[in-house]
């Protein structure tokens, strides 16, 4: 299956490997299970057959030797244990060789609920933050640390790795590799609240040139709007609440409190994953969040048709 949204997608080194240990335990306990009921099937059958030679008069038959079939089974037990301990052992030391040379280092935090995306680097120039999106590169390991601001979260992104918690207080850890291109999703695995379900993440795969050319785009500050109607959207969005939540590098909008806006319409979503990035979604969600995400820490701003058409202005031209 090949899926945004997928356990069997098996798009990163560390899902491969955990579908090939799933698969292999999925063999050997159906062979065992099989197995088991095979020996009960046979052992009613015979006996009912005894108790019919018991009731003919005639002398029961002598019962297969006992112990071998007992040798036999404990020995096949054994070896299956053997063999999913070593598979085990090998797809944890595999994991363990990814994560100890990562060529990206990133950090994510969990928010009620959004996605805080950080993207650091030895020269804080070259650090990038984003928010409810997950860009990589292919063939490329990432080391993700995770922390959450509020209450228990997971970072669960099927297709690439397993699950790994963010809890408050401590600081967790992740590694993936992505082996092929592609768009997928990441979901909240950790109930957080009435909002659960729309806690997404949107990551996308990609060739290391398309990577660096959307790295370098997203360093660039949030370009200055030219049509009136968006330069109006500005004012209002730098003089009322707005700012005073989000930040929008090259503004003065500097707030951590809210998702980062910057280029907000690059992104292929808007609320977490809640509704895909177009315009009339975005009209809907200034207009009235709650409508949309209910219990979302983002309030209802109560805003005039001309004032709602120029945020939605400005908001267009943040790319």
């Amino acid at each position: 299956m090949n899926t945004v949204q997928s356990v069997f997608g098996g798009q990163g080194a560390e899902g491969a490997q955990f579908l090939s240990l799933m698969t292999l335990f999925t063999v050997v306990t159906t062979i065992i299970y099989l197995l088991v009921l095979a020996y009960l099937a046979l052992a009613l059958w015979r006996r009912r057959r005894t108790e019919h030679t018991v009731e003919s008069g005639d002398h029961a038959a002598e019962p297969p030797p006992q112990r071998t079939a007992l040798i036999g089974w404990v020995a096949l037990v054994n070896t299956g244990l053997i063999v999913l301990t070593v598979a085990s052992f090998l797809t944890d030391r595999a994991m363990a060789r990814t994560a100890s040379s990562p060529a990206l280092e990133i950090e994510i935090i969990g928010h009620q609920w959004w996605w805080d995306v950080k993207y650091t680097g030895a020269d804080p120039s070259q650090s990038l933050e984003t928010a409810n999106e997950l860009h990589l590169p292919v063939g490329v390991p990432a080391h993700i640390t995770l922390k959450s601001a509020d209450v228990i979260h997971s970072f669960w992104v099927p297709n690439l790795a397993g699950k790994q918690d963010l809890i408050p207080g401590r600081q967790t850890d992740i590694s993936i590799k992505p082996t092929r291109t592609g768009l997928f999703r990441s979901q909240c695995a950790e109930f957080c609240g009435v909002q659960h379900t729309h806690m997404a993440l949107d990551v996308t795969v990609e060739n290391r040139a398309d990577f660096l050319r959307w790295y370098r785009a997203g360093l660039q500050p949030a370009k200055a709007p030219t049509a009136p109607l968006a330069k109006a959207g500005y004012a209002y969005v730098m003089t009322r609440q707005c700012a005073m939540c989000h930040n929008i590098t090259g503004t003065e909008a500097g707030s951590h409190f809210g998702p980062d806006l910057t280029h907000l319409a690059s992104r292929r979503s808007i609320a977490a994953g809640t509704l895909p990035m177009n315009r009339g979604n975005l009209y809907g969600w200034v207009a009235d969040p709650q409508a949309n995400k209910p219990g979302s820490k983002m309030p209802t701003l109560g805003l005039e048709p001309n004032e709602l058409h120029a945020v939605v202005a400005y908001l267009e031209t943040l790319k």
